[in-house]
């Protein structure tokens, strides 16, 4: 074999090929390195006296379906001019693992197409071998971003594991990329990401999220200058889950079987929004008289209707008023629910009127946490929560297809 053929095969650069041996289906070369080529891996210096040697074995990238193992004698080295003792230095392989560079990086791009237990089966290792090469790779490139540019974030929680576990993850706006996941939720799970903010000097000036007071106090005080977004989705997730619990006690209050029957099953057709309603299944039919039996509800679901209105206008002034009359009308009815939403709303204004200043949502941070709930659901769990973490940080990486 030639030294080229070392080089641009197996990446081995200074070193000489002696034999090769073929033994239970597997092929081992040895190889050594030029004398010349030898210096102290601490001051780089070629004065030195060689203290014995040791063999170790590595595995490099597979031929075929052969896998390809390298025999190789490990220089124990004294250095004349800096009097340390040490090993020399491998070009090819780090001296803490059992396998060279090029086997690395034939894993992570094996990584890319086959899951962590498709890879160790294709190239005969241990499942939790490929999962170390993955997680070091992840920690080399996320453990420390940069976030001198980021300009628009977004913060939501998600849940990870029963027992109400749960993660926040922020997501730079800009780029799609996950920027920070911390433990739990609420303020103190964001602590670690005001210190990196801090560090790198960014200067945020806008921040997506629920109206979770835990957040906006973290936000108030980290980020004094950054507006404040109110997602209109959790708004609208919010007032519909009023409307689910109106419905539960109007139909708990009705005394009369048929109004029962009615209200019977129409939650769905209550939180669905007019357009997506089944024109088959009769879906309208069934609302409009369900409506049309129940004052309350049918104000509560107009008003839901309404309500989509204050993300809908031309510019913030005419948005503005429209929030006015909304709040308006819905103090004006007589159900309890409506006037303590109405007043609830009218505490939050500034922030979701503010979508007009930032026209950003959490919406992009929604179907990152479905892509974090598909991939958990890939990996059947992730018992090693830092892989887990270091995952969802790489997750704008991952391309999904729709096939079949």
């Amino acid at each position: 074999m030639s030294t080229s053929l070392l080089y641009h095969v197996f990446g081995l650069v200074g070193y000489e090929y002696i034999r090769t041996r073929y033994t239970g289906g597997v092929v081992i070369f040895s190889v050594k390195r030029k004398r010349e080529k030898i210096r102290c891996p601490v001051c780089r210096s070629r004065d030195i006296i060689f203290r014995g040697k040791f063999s170790r074995r590595f595995r490099i990238v597979p031929i075929g379906l052969k896998r390809v193992f390298l025999d190789y004698e490990v220089q124990r080295l004294e250095c004349r001019r800096c009097g340390n003792i040490r090993q020399e230095k491998l070009g090819f392989a780090d001296p803490r693992f059992s396998y060279g560079h090029a086997f690395e990086r034939y894993a992570l791009d094996l990584s890319k197409h086959m899951t962590i237990q498709d890879v160790a089966k294709h190239l005969g290792i241990s499942w939790d071998v490929v999962k170390e090469i993955q997680k070091r790779d992840l920690t080399r490139r996320f453990s420390r971003l940069c976030l001198k540019n980021v300009r628009r974030i977004a913060i939501d929680e998600i849940s990870v594991l029963k027992g109400h576990r749960y993660l926040t993850v922020v997501l730079d706006m800009d780029t799609g990329a996950v920027i920070f996941v911390g433990d739990g939720k609420g303020g103190d799970a964001l602590d670690p990401f005001w210190k990196k903010l801090r560090r790198s000097r960014a200067k945020v000036k806008a921040v997506a999220m629920d109206m979770s007071p835990a957040y906006i106090s973290a936000v108030l005080e980290h980020l004094p200058k950054a507006t404040i977004v109110f997602d209109h989705f959790h708004v609208i997730k919010l007032f519909n889950d009023k409307l689910s619990d109106l419905r539960r006690d109007l139909y708990r209050e009705a005394k009369e079987n048929l109004h029962k029957e009615v209200l019977k099953g129409t939650r769905w057709l209550l939180l669905k929004n007019p357009e997506n309603l089944d024109a088959e299944k009769k879906e309208k039919e069934r609302l409009a008289e369900a409506l049309k039996l129940n004052e309350p509800l049918s104000c509560a679901y107009y008003l839901k209707e309404d309500l989509r209105q204050i993300w809908l206008q031309p510019n913030k002034e005419t948005a503005e008023k429209v929030f006015a009359d909304w709040v308006k009308r819905a103090q004006a009815t007589s159900i309890k629910m409506l006037k303590k939403f109405a007043d609830t709303l009218a505490g939050y204004k500034s922030g979701i009127l503010a979508y007009y200043d930032y026209r950003i949502s959490s919406g992009p941070l929604e179907g990152t946490n479905n892509k974090i709930k598909t991939m958990k659901r890939m990996a059947y769990g992730f018992r090693d929560m830092e892989f887990f973490k270091l995952k969802i940080m790489a997750l704008h990486e991952t391309k999904y297809a729709l096939v079949g």
